[in-house]
């Protein structure tokens, strides 16, 4: 018996309907207590982080759109504070696809030049699809946004955000909380794992490693950091992660400058053999990483 379209397309429907349920039902968001003030809630997607202040919430980044329920509900049980800020570290949608959802009257989206560029480029021909309303186009946008630095003052506590060029992206940005010690990074820090590096959107590998030797000269033994991925870290941890970054980086450049090709680069498993059964084993498999950060160098 041959099935109607209408009806092949109506079941389809039914059937996505089914697995983004879910794949949300799935999600669970977990609470890391940093600090005093400052927490890390981790979903699916990039880790948030939330401090709470005198009188209001200063939430970094916003994973999913579809879990913006979840996460509230979870802001919640921390304080019944309202968002005031909202900051993206750069513009993928694991770290702003939620901005639509927790932009208000009473929020102010904050974020580099590039990332409000990048979510416009991205966002537009969807409008024109008629895929996302233009409502929600507006919502997604930072309404703030700045070039180098931006500092947010809190009662004793001073928000200090920076921009580091071309590390994972064109737009990335730091968000260091002084007085409570605690830096979020964003995806210019995968912690434990391998990372992902955006080529196409400004990322490099030079530009990343350049941002965690920024990041070190701004905190401490004491300070906690939110990666964008993986568990909390401290300075120990990155420092380890920089001469890991250098030495694949310094075993690449050699492999280039003797003429390999890219596929023999990705074929050549000793120069990650190191590292990869502590960092090749998430989203970013050995193979990929060769693969990035040849194309980054030859670039």
């Amino acid at each position: 018996m041959k099935i109607k379209k209408p009806i092949l397309l109506f079941l389809a429907c039914i059937l996505f309907t089914i697995f983004a349920k879910a794949q949300d039902k799935e999600v669970t968001i977990t609470v890391d207590t940093l600090s005093q003030n400052v927490y890390m809630l981790t979903g699916q997607g990039g880790n948030i982080g939330i401090y709470v202040g005198e009188t209001h919430v200063f939430m970094i980044d916003d994973q999913f759109d579809r879990l913006s329920a979840k996460l509230k509900t979870a802001i919640s049980g921390l304080t019944e504070k309202p968002i005031a800020f909202l900051f993206n570290t750069h513009m993928h949608g694991d770290h702003s696809g939620g901005n639509a959802r927790f932009n208000s009257d009473s929020v102010t989206l904050v974020a580099q030049d590039n990332v409000r560029e990048r979510i416009q480029l991205n966002l537009l021909p969807k409008v024109e699809a008629k895929e996302i309303s233009a409502e929600d186009y507006v919502k997604m946008l930072p309404e703030v946004t700045f070039s180098k630095d931006i500092t947010f003052y809190d009662g004793d506590e001073t928000i200090m955000a920076f921009h580091v060029h071309n590390a994972h992206t064109d737009g990335d940005a730091m968000v260091y909380f002084i007085q409570n010690n605690v830096l979020h990074m964003g995806d210019t820090y995968f912690s434990g794992r391998y990372p992902y590096i955006d080529l196409k959107s400004g990322g490099s590998i030079d530009g990343f490693i350049e941002a965690h030797k920024k990041a070190l000269l701004v905190i401490n033994d004491d300070t906690k950091i939110i990666p964008g991925h993986g568990r909390p870290s401290n300075k120990a941890e990155l420092q380890n992660y920089v001469l890991i970054l250098e030495d694949i980086r310094t075993k690449v450049q050699a492999q280039i400058d003797s003429g390999a090709t890219l596929d023999e680069v990705k074929a050549n498993t000793s120069l990650t053999e190191n590292y990869d059964s502590t960092h090749g084993t998430g989203f970013i498999n050995p193979e990929r990483i060769r693969e990035i950060i040849y194309t980054s160098l030859k670039k």
